[in-house]
């Protein structure tokens, strides 16, 4: 009985030091803060959980030491997953290497108290695995906002290429059909991107420059294409409406075919649960009785 109480108290001193632990890099991280954002550089508010609050402990703990990491192949990789991420605004290149820092230690050291306080008899390799799980976490929520950036702006592209040509066709300048349509939808990601590329236009990139700007940030096969008509159109001084209907022809077409993929590919993944599921209740729910019944009825 005097051991029990002695392990209990032992966790909640340690659970207390923790909590304290944190709460102390949180309150003098309020003053760098704010003299970092009265500078107009204050990070978006990230949609996952984890990378706000973890935020403050990667600046006290970890940045110093993935500003030491200057592999140029290494740093670029995290720059492409940040830009194609559409995480910009929130994580730089040495916050986001922080972060990879601290959940790959954190992590496993988290497990391990759950371990020894809720006696779960982990065998000492989970903590080894959870080391490169900890530190792929700020990747797992790059690849979940590409994808996420990826499923907005398929659906979009296609309305959007549709209203660009109605514009130019009845006269207006392809710019300014752009800027129309980022009026009117505010609230697109892909409105958002080409509003990018209007404010490139008049930083003073060319509009190529700017749409291949669009391109390389989205990293989507069909913006590529898209962009690389247009680009083609604008070299051989083809009409820029025609280029955009038949344009929108195409990706309506491609919108077809993917849903008829999906289709098929919903079917099949339906199979495995019906064989699995349904058709032995199926069976069970037909046979059982009649079965039952040779079973038992002459007795």
């Amino acid at each position: 009985m005097g051991s029990e109480l002695l392990l209990y108290l032992g966790i909640l001193l340690a659970g207390f030091s923790v909590l304290w632990t944190v709460f102390t890099i949180f309150s003098v991280n309020e003053d760098s803060k704010a003299l970092s954002w009265a500078t107009g550089d204050r990070p978006d508010k990230s949609e996952s959980p984890i990378i706000n609050w973890s935020r403050p402990l990667v600046h006290q703990l970890t940045i110093k030491y993935a500003k030491r990491i200057t592999n140029a192949n290494f740093r670029k990789n995290i720059e492409y997953k940040i830009m194609t991420g559409g995480l910009d605004n929130e994580l730089n290149v040495d916050e986001f290497i922080g972060l990879k820092m601290l959940w790959g230690v954190f992590f496993p050291v988290l497990m391990a108290i759950l371990n020894f306080s809720l006696s779960l008899g982990y065998p000492w390799p989970v903590f080894v695995i959870a080391v490169p799980f900890g530190w792929m976490i700020p990747d797992f929520h790059a690849n979940k906002q590409k994808q996420f950036r990826y499923q907005a702006i398929i659906v979009d592209l296609p309305f959007f290429v549709d209203l660009l040509a109605l514009s130019t066709q009845a006269g207006a300048d392809f710019m300014g059909a752009i800027q129309k349509i980022t009026d009117a939808a505010e609230n697109s990601l892909l409105a958002k991107e080409f509003d990018k590329v209007l404010r490139d236009t008049r930083l003073g990139s060319t509009r190529e420059q700017a749409l291949k700007g669009m391109s390389k940030r989205l990293d989507i096969p069909e913006v590529t294409s898209f962009v690389n008509v247009l680009t083609d159109a604008d070299s051989t001084g083809a009409s820029i409406g025609g280029v955009l209907k038949e344009q929108s022809e195409q990706m309506r077409l491609e919108r077809f075919v993917r849903a008829e993929k999906a289709g098929a590919r919903a079917s099949q993944a339906i199979l495995l649960p019906m064989m699995l599921f349904i058709i032995p209740a199926v069976f069970i729910m037909v046979f059982a009785p009649v079965g039952l019944q040779f079973i038992y009825g002459g007795q």
